[in-house]
């Protein structure tokens, strides 16, 4: 017998950071110039009973006349098939050109939030048989139901032709994320991201030149007491896309993507290296991203050059 007084947890996170833009920091909404939509799917430990299941779809655009970026994300959460996240967010970024070469966003975010607890699907010791399993009615008082609000974000983002980084700053206000207890504020979360473009060379053949890049990257998260470090690499070659990453002593992920001018498809694996490694059959995610044209009517806005997943 043993009693839990506390449970600890952070975000929802995606292993392609850059494949889903707007979660990782709103100052990317915009960034594309023309409209882009993103999805994805993410299930996490799926060797385990009850997993964690993520799905993810955003919008975003360039607008001249606002002179910055527009975007909306929502996505949905679902924990052991009883606890389920809901989150629409609506973001603005703004765009500051500071040279010729470096350009600056400042991205604005408002979301409304919903968690639901379904008091009816979770199991409690009294409900054990010693010889035929779950076969009994729990004494416990049933709780749960439903909580939503108002969160707000906000990030900056940096960029030249050849390197960037940004900072952003999640669930400012906090908010109340209180189910079955009086207080259960949700942490802020900090996350700064940073990397560079490089060119290979001897990339360009006799009848094409292809693009060929390789990509250093980090990123530091910071939410209550959970501190998270990805450090990894991607390799870029003509349509095809590799990637390596390292997370914290926890994962070792593997990256496959494939992209044209229109249409962008990657998939994910984390190899779990703890103890639980036998038993949690890592993470699969999978991303795909639209890429529409358009003719603005001024070039006065550069696109950002980083990863695409």
């Amino acid at each position: 017998m043993f009693n839990i007084s506390d449970v600890y947890s952070q975000d929802p996170e995606f292993t392609q950071f850059y494949a889903n833009p707007l979660y990782l920091n709103p100052a990317f909404a915009g960034t594309h110039i023309c409209p882009r939509v993103s999805m994805n799917y993410r299930n996490q430990w799926p060797g385990i009973s009850g997993t964690f299941i993520t799905h993810s779809a955003a919008y975003d655009q360039h607008s001249e006349s606002l002179h910055g970026g527009l975007g909306l994300i929502a996505m949905t959460d679902k924990a052991a098939n009883s606890l389920r996240s809901t989150r629409v967010s609506g973001i603005y970024a703004y765009q500051i050109k500071i040279s010729r070469k470096f350009s600056v966003r400042m991205g604005m975010e408002a979301t409304f939030w919903q968690k639901t607890l379904d008091w009816n699907k979770l199991t409690f010791g009294d409900m054990i048989d010693a010889r035929r399993g779950f076969v009994y009615n729990t004494g416990d008082i049933p709780r749960g139901g439903s909580v939503g609000g108002l969160d707000f974000s906000a990030g900056i983002l940096g960029f030249s032709k050849s390197f960037y980084f940004g900072f952003s700053g999640h669930h400012l206000t906090e908010p109340d994320e209180s189910l079955i207890k009086e207080d259960s504020p949700l942490p802020m979360k900090l996350t700064g991201h940073a990397g560079a473009m490089i060119p290979l060379a001897g990339a360009a053949s006799k009848y094409q030149v292809q693009e060929a890049f390789i990509s250093p990257n980090i990123l530091y998260r910071l939410q209550g007491n959970f501190q998270q470090i990805n450090m990894g690499m991607y390799v870029k070659k003509g349509p095809i896309v590799g990637g390596v990453w390292y997370r914290n002593k926890d994962a070792f992920i593997l990256l496959i993507g494939l992209q044209s001018d229109i249409v962008k498809v990657g998939y994910s694996y984390d190899v779990t290296l703890s103890k639980l490694s036998m038993v949690t059959s890592g993470s699969h995610e999978i991303s795909l991203q639209f890429l529409f044209s358009c003719r603005p009517k001024k070039r006065t806005y550069r696109t950002i050059s980083c990863p695409s997943f």
